[in-house]
């Protein structure tokens, strides 16, 4: 309870003060030095005053490309307070971070609990009402109560096909709930692409009573905002996924572990978990079964690094999001060391689709390899950024031009940055991939999270990848030294590439390093972050020769 106490003391008090900790550490037994790292850790708990109004504008690379960077400046003016403290007065705390997952409404900021989307120095002052992504698609199946039902109505959920999913797969015995899933080729829609069934078979199997279903709601990838539309227009669905995962596997304990980033899709959780309680779609004997299914939520409180499953045990456990070596694998040894099935929010709410619709017509959607609709969160510079999704693939020049619209004020496409800050550019010649896993692994690419990030012709690349270079720098956990040291190297040669300063072999340098991180580092974080820098290397060799543009 270590985490959730400290988020409740931020929030209460503005900061975590030393007798705060103390009285924590008394009550729960656990030492000061394990208290002070994990607030160390945690970018958004604080032990030092903060101010009335905390103030956070996003400075990842669609938002630094809509124009944070200069928000901030002007912020700093405006409020007298530089980035990372407040003003003289205590008023306002005004500090960068990485990305709250509104990259469809870029500028964006979040202002206490509240969600600012096209930013500026009135709104930061001002808060509008809360912004909601565009969700498009010519055949919604998996969003379709998304905008379209009220979230926290249990009624208008089961009104519109809700949790007929679930009693007809407790119609099935746990084997042949695996046995469909399996059968279903329901692949993770986290990033990693792990075939569902197969993770779930090994939990089910796994010795000991106690097991656990979690949720990775920590959508923290620059780019990505699909889960958060999910959580927010329909969160019974995620619900729903988690207990036919928890009746296949024989788990009775549930956690939802949502970005502290989210604070509305936080509070909707909350209520409709109690709903749901309620109504008896949790706790003992769900719906009549002999089977019990109970779920606890969790806020994260700023850590990139917690969307790493093994980082995400860890920080539910009250410690640091350090990530864990594998094996041995969470099916046998995940959170508290006992068997646990992870999976994210896409995959959970294609769960209860999949027994709503059935097998045969789930896979006729997507592809042979990766069955069932998939989301894409397309963001930068489109007419229409938003969430797409699709049932069948389509091009990503389809997604870019015939969907989303094409690129505004006649100019030209750059470049795409497909899969997050994880993932690589794409030049303007190859964007007739195809957008499924076989598509984008065929051209040396990969779906990742189903991030888009399109940048024109106008857009500085080298601003961009700069971006991107202090985002992992900023976030690597430091527990292994090729991500430790290698993103700070990254963000420096690139940092003295962008203003004309490089050192005899920086070219070299910097693809050493990031090949060094991909090789060499625990997790998918180090793994991942000199993917983009590289890939932009091959495509503009003297990128950072002519004025930084591209």
């Amino acid at each position: 309870m270590l985490l959730p106490a400290l988020n409740k003391a931020q929030q209460d008090y503005g900061y975590i003060s030393k007798e705060n900790a103390e009285e924590l550490s008394t009550h729960l037994n656990i030492p000061m030095a394990d208290i002070t790292g994990v607030i160390e850790f945690y970018s958004m708990l604080h032990s030092k005053p903060t101010a009335e109004k905390f103030i956070r504008v996003c400075v990842s690379p669609v938002c630094a490309s809509k124009g944070a960077n200069a928000l901030i400046q002007e912020a700093v003016e405006e409020f007298n307070a530089s980035p990372n403290a407040s003003d003289p007065e205590g008023k306002y705390f005004l500090e960068p971070v990485a990305c709250l997952g509104l990259c469809d409404f870029a500028p964006s900021a979040l202002v206490g609990e509240n969600r600012v989307g096209h930013a500026t120095i009135e709104k930061l002052l001002t808060p509008p009402e809360e912004v909601i992504s565009e969700v498009s698609g010519s055949n919604r199946v998996l969003t379709t109560r998304v905008g379209n039902i009220d979230p926290l109505n249990i009624n208008e959920y089961t009104s519109k096909e809700g949790f007929d999913g679930l009693k007809a797969a407790l119609k099935n015995s746990q084997q042949e709930v695996l046995e469909i899933v399996k059968s279903s080729d329901l692949k993770g829609r986290g990033g990693a692409g792990f075939p569902t069934g197969i993770k779930w078979e090994g939990a089910a199997n796994a010795g000991g009573d106690e097991k656990y279903i979690i949720c990775n709601e920590d959508e923290s990838e620059p780019g990505t905002f699909k889960d958060r539309a999910l959580l927010a227009g329909d969160p019974y669905s995620i619900i729903e996924g988690m207990i036919i995962a928890g009746y296949a596997v024989g788990a009775e304990k549930g956690f939802m572990y949502i970005r502290g980033e989210y604070p509305r899709a936080f509070q909707i959780l909350e209520e409709v978990i109690k709903v749901a309680e309620e109504n008896h779609y949790l706790g003992k004997n769900v719906l009549g079964k002999n089977f019990s299914f109970n779920i606890e939520l969790r806020s994260g409180a700023g850590a990139y690094i917690c969307g790493e499953e093994t980082a995400l045990f860890e920080s539910i456990e009250g410690k640091r999001g350090f990530p864990r070596i594998k094996p041995p694998y969470p099916t046998t040894h995940g959170l508290f060391g006992k068997p646990t099935v992870i999976n994210n929010v896409e995959t959970f709410a294609n769960v209860p689709l999949l027994f709503r619709i059935g097998e045969k017509e789930y896979k006729s959607m997507g592809t042979k390899a990766a069955p069932g609709p998939r989301l894409f969160s397309v963001s930068g510079d489109v007419v229409k950024p938003g969430i797409y999704e699709i049932t069948h693939p389509v091009s990503l020049r389809e997604l870019i031009y015939d969907l989303s619209g094409g690129i505004p004020k006649g100019r030209k496409l750059q470049s795409v940055l497909l899969g997050g800050a994880a993932g690589k550019f794409v030049h303007p010649d190859e964007i007739d991939l195809t957008l499924s896993v076989e598509g984008t692994q065929a051209e040396g690419h990969s779906l990742g999270s189903g991030a888009v990030m399109v940048f024109d012709d106008q857009q500085n690349i080298g601003e961009i990848l700069s971006s991107l270079s202090h985002f992992f720098s900023h976030e690597s956990c430091g527990k292994c030294f090729p991500c430790q040291l290698g993103t700070q190297r990254q963000a420096e040669i690139i940092d003295r590439m962008k203003i004309g300063e490089t050192l005899p072999g920086d070219l070299e340098r910097l693809k050493d390093v990031g090949w060094t991180m991909t090789d060499a580092s625990l997790c998918g974080l180090g793994q991942t972050a000199g993917l983009a820098v590289l890939s932009a290397i091959e495509i503009w060799p003297n990128i950072f020769e002519e004025g930084n543009n591209g």
